[in-house]
């Protein structure tokens, strides 16, 4: 793939964000709250970070692969993968349909070319992402693992024993990043079960932490880059990526409620009208 400048990740991470709204509007039924915050990380990995290539190839070997781990997040997914060129921009209207290969949470079933691993089921992506990053090692291939996980899905006790495993077996070709938005389905973390201080907890668990603004392309480029210039040093990566839930909608923004409800139409053209089109609407 091409890389992009920054102006032009920008202008996709816009674009993606107006698909995710029309998308979940269009099944009246979806995630748009970290979606749209999540756009900018998007853009930023398949656009200009991550080394990836088509055809698809299930196998994902002698190329960067990418697990999501809060599949409940697929539009922004899907929106990427279409933009990307790994399926028409047109069935992104299918998404949540009947037989549509665009279901809620990234299915393999249906053959959706980008998609690896079901995943959804919350706290087991990072498991698997380290499982991708041991294939990699064992094929001694070179290329990276990355994965999404947000940051109330770290509730789960299978990812910090999935930390631990990475730490100790020295899984230094995978960079995982957290979606701190501080929100989850019943409410903000903090009261539903706080999350203390992230960045000592993996640093306890081994691993080398980075910390992000996930709403700034600029930043997010950077730090990026920085954490693929730390794999290789026997630890494992994270970058803790701080975004708002429903960026930049303003009555979406930071607001739980907004974790899996679908605009209504006056909502969706009050959304829309804040964010501009860029690349054409699918």
């Amino acid at each position: 793939m091409t890389q992009r400048t920054i102006e032009e990740l920008k202008l996709l991470a816009a674009q993606i964000r107006r698909d995710v709204l029309r998308m979940v509007h269009g099944a009246q039924s979806g995630h748009p709250g970290g979606s749209l915050g999540c756009a900018d990380f998007f853009a930023a990995l398949y656009f200009r970070i991550m080394r990836h290539r088509l055809p698809f190839n299930m196998q994902g070997k002698g190329e960067d692969v990418f697990v999501l781990s809060n599949g409940h997040i697929s539009p922004v997914w899907y929106s990427t993968l279409a933009r990307s060129g790994y399926f028409p921009l047109a069935e992104l209207k299918t998404f949540r349909k009947i037989n549509s290969r665009l279901q809620g949470h990234p299915a393999t079933h249906e053959g959706l070319p980008g998609v690896r691993v079901a995943t959804g089921s919350l706290g087991q992506g990072l498991s698997v992402a380290i499982g991708m990053a041991l294939a990699k090692r064992l094929d001694n291939d070179p290329y990276l693992v990355f994965s999404l996980h947000g940051d109330g899905e770290l509730q789960e006790g299978q990812c910090w024993e999935a930390a631990m495993f990475a730490a100790h077996h020295r899984i230094d070709n995978l960079i995982a990043t957290v979606d701190w938005n501080g929100q989850q389905i019943d409410g903000p973390t903090v009261q539903v079960m706080n999350l203390g201080d992230l960045k000592a907890k993996f640093e306890a668990f081994g691993w080398l932490v980075l910390n992000c603004n996930g709403n700034v392309m600029e930043e997010v480029v950077q730090q990026l880059e920085t954490a693929k210039a730390m794999c290789g040093q026997g630890k494992p990566v994270v970058m803790l990526m701080k975004t708002h839930m429903g960026y930049p909608v303003d009555f979406m923004m930071d607001n739980h409620e907004w974790h899996g409800v679908a605009p209504n139409d006056e909502q969706l053209e009050r959304a829309l009208a804040q964010i501009p089109v860029t690349l054409g609407d699918y």
